[in-house]
This record gives structure tokens, C-alpha cells and sequence, in this order.
């Protein structure tokens, strides 16, 4: 994603602030700039969107347990993806903060803009990664050991932009991860493993297609600066149409999940409501905070309440 998806993942337009014309209170300058650094660091991270990963992790976990599943476990993937998700989200704003530097729409970032230092930026990845791992090691020494592959997939796909356009599918890689790591903290094996990839498979194309569309917004600064992207390489139009086949290949693997693993009855409006979520986004593609920051986060939901649904119907 461009700085936070495209830059999975994911970041909308700053608005610079209107600068405080009332001097501080006595004494409480100290806590006041506490409170800005820490404003300024959660605007850097975005803790809020873990919200489009959450559900994912949970539909892996109940695609893997059922409901037999404890509060700890939940409480350590919740834990393990807003770790995971700080950690890339950071490394996304370190990579590309040049990039962000040149682009009229990210110069107001906190890198960008030398709110933040790039020591501090540092500092909160290695903090999310700390708390990833901590969180892994607490399921199980084995998720511990396998924790690095979700990070090189972080790493990585900052860089795509910078040599292909179908960079959108590294930023959906990285959120397929999700699934993929909530299922395995509930199974501990890799065992009947086809329902999880299909469930990681929904969550690629999902995620790539939306990006597809953010990336929408830069398609005249990437042709110009030489970055890469669909709409910049091949047009807008012939972007949305691929971000629409992505999107059906999507709902295509949901819908698989449901006929291999779930009671199809109960999970059907459910998986009906993804596929009109889908087409609303499509519909609304030129409102980017419609498409993308909403209408998004209700897809994902929708979908863990397709997996739920479909496992409670099955008895």
C-alpha cells in the first residue's frame, strides 16, 4: 500500500492541524507534550487499522478450533496481530518515507513532515515486533519460530512498487498472513490445512483488489516519479477492472470456504452481504474514504460472520 495500505498496509490523507493559539495551563506543559508524542505516534502506527486484519486472524482461529477455543487465546492473537501490524505499518512509513517526501498527498506525514524522528519511527517498530513475538512465544514456541516469516513479507513489499506493478499483491500477501496465523495458533499443525488457504486466498485478493483502488489516488505522481502500480502502468480503467477480478476471485474463495468446511444455510447471507459490499465499493470508487477506510472494514467483519455463522450451523 502507498505509506499504510500502499506504502498493508493502509493510510489516508493527513490534514495538517491548525496550530494552538491559547498558551498551555501552568505546569502542565510536560504532560501536554507526553500526550502530543503519543497522538503523534498512534497517527504514525495507526492502531485503528488493525481493524482490517482482526477479523481475519479470528475467522483463522475459528476456521481452526471451532468454538472450542479459550479468552487467552484470543486475548494473545489480538495481542500477536496488533504487534505484527504496528511493526509493518512502521517499516511501510521507514521505507518509503523518501517517497513520501516527494508526493504532495504524504508530505504531511509524520516522517515526512519531521514530526517524528526516524529513531523514534525505529523505536515503534521494534516495539510492535517485541510484542509479536512475546504474544507468538505465549501460544506456543513453535509460532515463536515461525514468526519471522510474516515479517520478511513486510519487509519485501514496501519494495515491489519499485520494480512491478502488481505490487497491490504483496500488500494483500502480507495481510493473508492473518488467516494463515490465526488458524495455526489454534491447531498447532499443518494438517487439513485447504480450508485456511482458501480463507488466506479470499483475504489476498480482497485486500490487493482494495489497494488496487487506493493506489488510484497517486496514479499521476507514479508515472511521473517512476513508481510502480496498476493505475500507473496500465490506467485507471483497466485498474478497476482488475481490482474487480480480484474481488471476484475473492468472494470465489469464501464461497469456497463455506461449501468445503460450513453449513452453507446459515452462512449464506452473510457471504451474499460480502459480495454487495464488494460491488458498493466499486460502486463508490471515486470516494476513497467510502470505499475504502468504511466500506472495507465491514467486509472483513462480514466475512468472519460468514465463518461463524457456517461453523454454529453445522452444530
Amino acid at each position: 500500500m502507498r505509506g499504510s495500505p500502499r506504502s498493508s498496509t493502509f493510510g489516508s490523507v493527513t490534514r495538517p492541524r491548525a496550530p494552538h493559539t491559547l498558551p498551555p495551563r501552568a505546569g502542565g506543559g510536560a504532560p501536554q507534550a507526553r500526550a502530543g508524542r503519543l497522538r503523534t505516534w498512534g497517527r504514525f502506527v495507526r492502531f485503528e487499522h488493525t481493524l482490517f486484519s482482526l477479523p481475519m486472524l479470528y475467522a483463522g482461529v475459528l476456521l481452526g478450533a471451532g468454538f472450542d477455543v479459550s479468552a487467552r487465546l484470543l486475548l494473545l492473537v489480538l495481542i500477536a496481530g496488533a504487534g505484527a501490524r504496528t511493526a509493518a505499518l512502521g517499516l511501510n512509513r521507514i521505507i518509503d518515507r523518501e517517497i513520501d517526501r516527494r508526493n504532495p498527498r504524504t508530505t504531511t506525514r509524520e516522517l515526512p513532515s519531521g514530526a517524528m524522528s526516524l529513531g523514534e519511527a525505529w523505536a515503534l517498530v521494534g516495539a510492535g515486533a517485541a510484542i509479536y513475538a512475546a504474544a507468538a512465544w505465549a501460544i506456543a514456541p513453535i509460532c515463536l519460530a515461525l514468526a519471522p516469516i510474516p515479517l520478511a513479507v513486510f519487509v519485501a513489499y514496501p519494495y515491489m512498487k519499485r520494480f512491478t506493478a502488481w505490487c497491490h499483491l504483496g500488500v494483500g500477501l502480507g495481510l493473508a498472513m492473518a488467516p494463515l496465523g490465526g488458524w495455526f495458533a489454534a491447531t498447532l499443525a499443518f494438517d487439513d490445512v485447504g480450508p485456511a488457504l482458501l480463507l488466506a486466498g479470499f483475504t489476498l485478493g480482497w485486500v490487493a483488489g482494495f489497494d488496487v483502488i487506493y493506489a488510484t489516488l497517486d496514479e499521476t505522481f507514479d508515472r511521473e516519479a517512476g513508481i510502480h502500480s496498476l493505475p500507473a502502468d496500465r490506467g485507471r480503467e483497466t485498474a478497476l477492472w482488475i481490482a474487480r477480478g480480484l474481488h471476484t476471485a475473492a468472494w470465489l474463495c469464501l464461497a469456497a470456504v463455506v461449501v468445503w468446511r460450513l453449513a452453507w444455510l446459515p452462512a449464506a447471507p452473510f457471504l451474499l452481504l460480502v459480495a454487495v459490499l464488494l460491488a458498493w465499493e466499486h460502486a463508490k470508487s471515486d470516494d476513497l474514504d467510502l470505499a475504502f477506510f468504511r466500506i472495507n472494514v465491514v467486509v472483513g467483519f462480514a466475512a468472519l460472520a460468514t465463518v461463524t455463522a457456517g461453523l454454529a450451523g453445522g452444530g
